[in-house]
């Protein structure tokens, strides 16, 4: 009987431990989505409400119809611009 014991605690032991890691990995992906969905401000994009040249939102991959971006926070213009511009493919 002795030895069921310490095989019975050494089982919930390890269980614990497994489901310690578990919550701890789902909390870890979990804020790594929410970090993934930040946009950045305006100011640090150097957003501009003219184009540079033939850059500009509406041609761009990040541009979301009608006046939004991907990576900027707020409303953008589509014919702005920004550094994070990327040709539409």
């Amino acid at each position: 009987m002795d030895d069921q014991c310490k095989l019975s605690r050494r089982l919930a032991l390890k269980r614990v431990a497994l489901l310690t890691g578990a919550a701890f990995g789902a909390s870890m992906v979990q804020s790594n989505i929410v970090l993934a969905q930040q946009k950045a401000a305006k100011e640090a994009m150097k957003y501009q409400d003219k184009p540079n040249g033939d850059k500009q939102c509406s041609n761009c991959s990040q541009f979301v119809a009608p006046g939004s971006c991907k990576i900027v926070e707020g409303a953008v213009s589509p014919s702005g611009y920004c550094i994070a511009w990327v040709k539409k493919a």
